[in-house]
């Protein structure tokens, strides 16, 4: 009998679903999403939950033994008590999603179904860890650099959460002028400042476009984000002893050697020699890795 868990992911702009089997697999047909964004309220969060479990669990196989739920959530989170904290979804401030999520399962499959609740960058630091980029790493970070910029820590195959639940929050580090990492190098802050240099595109993928085809703003956007990335990961690899950080997100793709800009800033900024080390990877696991940490944290 195969062991699966129902893996639920929340996001600023996006909550999805899906079974993940022992290996990592997701079930064919158990992926679904619904919509989250700014105006998200307690009422839609209960709707997308019953839409989203409900379907996943209709694609339970037959022989499955369904061990648990594992949410990842966009945070800040308060893991002690399940609820969720998050800057984005501000209506849906002290959301209690562990138990919302647990009720709901629980009440379809007619069993208690045990939930365990995460930050969404300590999920995806697990999945990386487990089957991604940083399985051979002792001391690792995964982040993601898109519309905002987070991530989370594996210490010998652990999830460290912290005392809450929010170890790996690198984009609200400060760095120049005040600003935290995420105001300097997320997609939209890097569009911004383009634009307050005189170019004239709108978004990540406008910058990927004109930075190609030798833009020079846009270009600059683009170092200026990694050498940011880059220098506030010297910092963490600094502070906890890492041998390896994954970079995944839809902006750390924005140019092919966007990788090699952040490991070169961090090489030039780290105090010592053990940090100066520390590898930077592309992330291995695609938009998969979301849902495979969140069922990691049950399988695991």
């Amino acid at each position: 009998m195969t062991r699966y868990a129902l893996a639920v992911d929340v996001g600023g702009t996006k909550m999805e679903a899906a079974l993940v089997d022992e290996h990592g697999v997701l079930e064919r047909g158990s992926r679904s999403r619904r919509a989250t964004g700014r105006d998200a309220t307690p009422e839609s969060l209960d709707d997308a939950i019953a839409t989203l479990i409900s379907h996943a669990l209709s694609r339970l196989p037959d022989d499955a033994e369904l061990v648990g739920v594992g949410i990842g959530s966009a945070g800040p989170i308060d893991r002690n008590v399940g609820q969720i904290l998050p800057v984005n979804m501000p209506a849906a401030r002290g959301y209690g999603l562990a138990d919302a999520v647990r009720t709901t399962a629980s009440g379809l499959l007619g069993r208690a179904l045990p939930t365990v609740f995460g930050h969404d960058g300590g999920a995806l630091a697990l999945a990386e860890s487990w089957l991604g980029a940083t399985k051979d790493a002792r001391s690792s970070l995964s982040i993601v650099v898109s519309t905002g910029v987070g991530g989370g820590f594996v210490v010998n195959g652990a999830y460290i959460p912290g005392a809450t639940g929010n170890a790996g929050h690198l984009g609200q580090v400060r760095r120049e002028g005040g600003l935290t990492l995420e105001e300097i190098a997320s997609g939209p802050a890097s569009a911004a400042w383009a634009q307050q240099q005189g170019w004239t595109g709108s978004t990540g993928e406008d910058l990927a476009r004109d930075a190609t085809a030798g833009d020079a703003i846009a270009r600059a956007a683009i170092e200026r984000s990694a050498k940011a990335v880059g220098e506030a990961l010297a910092d963490a690899a600094t502070l906890v002893d890492l041998d390896m950080v994954a970079i995944g997100g839809g902006f750390s793709r924005v140019s092919a050697d966007y990788i090699d800009l952040v490991q070169q800033a961090l090489t030039a900024s780290a105090a010592h020699e053990y940090s100066r080390r520390t590898r930077v990877v592309r992330s291995g696991l695609g938009d998969e890795g979301p849902l495979i940490g969140a069922a990691a944290l049950v399988l695991r």
